[in-house]
């Protein structure tokens, strides 16, 4: 009786078993919908990674590029390179990976002079773009405007004298 009470009990143990390992049908379509898309999910978003890590790249290397390219032009512009453009082209094929860009630039300063405005020149800054002259009686009007402000003492026929000797004053 031992041997079929143990027998009974494998069968009620194995009926357990598969009862556990059995799932309905709908449940089973649902999981495996859900990782499917959970698959897709994480593919979509290791390819977002993937770029994510390219444009980091890209944007690193653009600093990188920018921040040269600042760097030579303050250097230019310290120089006093009056072309930047053709300046900033010559120092940029001379520039190799190990040089630095105040050695370049001295070295293009000495070969290409033209390029570069004198220390004295610069000193004195040449007139603005804006300022016009006028020739002929433009003289006698400093003269009137300086007479004008000399005899009254008002401060607006002061400021118009001023106003017109800066067009003559460098």
């Amino acid at each position: 009786m031992k041997e079929q009470d143990f027998e009974s009990q494998e069968l009620s143990e194995d009926k357990d078993v598969n009862a556990e390992k059995l799932v309905p049908v709908g449940e089973a379509i649902r999981y495996r919908k859900r990782a499917q898309s959970a698959e897709q999910a994480a593919e979509a978003l290791t390819e977002e990674l993937a770029t994510s890590k390219e444009q980091g790249k890209q944007l690193t290397e653009k600093l990188q590029q920018l921040e040269s390219e600042n760097a030579m032009t303050m250097e230019l512009v310290s120089a006093g390179a009056i072309d930047l453009e053709a300046a900033m082209m010559m120092t940029k094929s001379r520039l190799t990976g190990g040089e630095d860009i105040k050695d370049v630039v001295a070295q293009l300063r000495a070969e290409k002079g033209y390029l570069f405005v004198d220390r004295v020149e610069q000193a004195v800054l040449p007139r603005t773009s804006g300022v016009k002259h006028k020739r002929g009686g433009a003289v006698a009007g400093l003269e009137a405007a300086a007479k004008r402000a000399a005899s009254s003492g008002s401060r607006a026929d002061i400021h118009e004298y001023l106003k017109v000797r800066r067009q003559f004053v460098k």
